[in-house]
């Protein structure tokens, strides 16, 4: 028992390390960031299946997700980031689905604080993920508003930071200089390990062009069967001339194979 206790302090501190802060024992801090705790959302097995939340299944279903966290945290460790935004070439990539899968699987970590903000003003999708009823409206929060009023919990160590409306002038909203200091505000408010930002799609509009200088990095998701190599080619071009690209994630692969794919018989 003794050798097991060990062994778990010893991965917390090489996890806790690879974000370059000291580990802290025990579970998580309360998601309450020096105020009232942010009230929860409930994310049932029923609701992950409907919405594709595989990160909450767990073994199998979870493990693609949980190989993307493990790389992400790696990468981001070694240069120090925490801020990354997920975009795709078009629109229906699943890049929010990814996003949301990614922030669930982090979160599990336990030593990791996570922020996810959906950023894409013109088609906001966290909020029908979560299936919120009543969702709030970003813009608020992005003109000085309360975390409290704006943002849900998922568990001790996760916030979620949903958009109930698309907004209008989103490319000057995400460029404007009271939108980017309510960011760094949250981030002080929150103390997060990692920020997601879910941005919208490169092609056809200029909001995720003007918001990726504020990221340290960037995941681009494209869709299987769908985006084709000069669409992902373009869309890693221009977001390398603006940021660091983390990586490509291929979404809704219906076909693997023993060379290329993944092997779940292993779990």
């Amino acid at each position: 028992m003794e050798r097991l206790e060990a062994a778990m302090v010893k991965a917390r501190a090489a996890r806790a390390e690879a974000l370059g802060r000291k580990p802290t024992p025990g579970p998580a801090p309360a998601v309450d960031f020096d105020g009232p705790p942010l009230p929860p959302v409930e994310l049932g097995p029923d609701l992950a299946r409907r919405q594709r939340l595989t990160a909450l299944l767990g073994q199998g279903p979870a493990t693609p997700h949980d190989i993307l966290r493990s790389r992400v945290v790696r990468q981001m460790g070694e240069k120090g980031w925490k801020r990354v935004a997920v975009t795709s070439p078009t629109t229906k990539c699943g890049k929010s689905t990814v996003a949301l899968n990614l922030a669930l699987s982090l979160a599990r970590y336990g030593q990791f604080r996570i922020l996810l903000v959906d950023l894409d003003l013109r088609h906001p999708t966290l909020a029908k993920l979560l299936e919120l009823r009543h969702p709030p409206e970003i813009a608020g929060l992005l003109q000085g508003g309360k975390l409290i009023d704006h943002a849900f919990s998922f568990g001790t160590n996760l916030a979620l930071v949903p958009n109930g409306r698309a907004v209008a002038r989103s490319a000057e909203i995400l460029q404007d200089a009271a939108t980017l200091a309510s960011l760094d505000r949250i981030e002080t408010e929150w103390k997060p390990d990692i920020v997601i930002f879910d941005l919208p799609p490169m092609q056809g509009n200029d909001d995720t062009l003007g918001f990726l200088p504020h990221a340290d990095c960037a995941l681009i998701v494209a869709a299987a069967e769908t985006s084709t190599i000069p669409q992902i080619d373009r869309c890693e071009a221009e977001v390398g001339q603006l940021t660091n690209v983390l990586g490509l994630v291929l979404n809704k692969c219906r076909y693997t194979d023993r060379i290329t794919g993944f092997e779940q018989s292993y779990y």
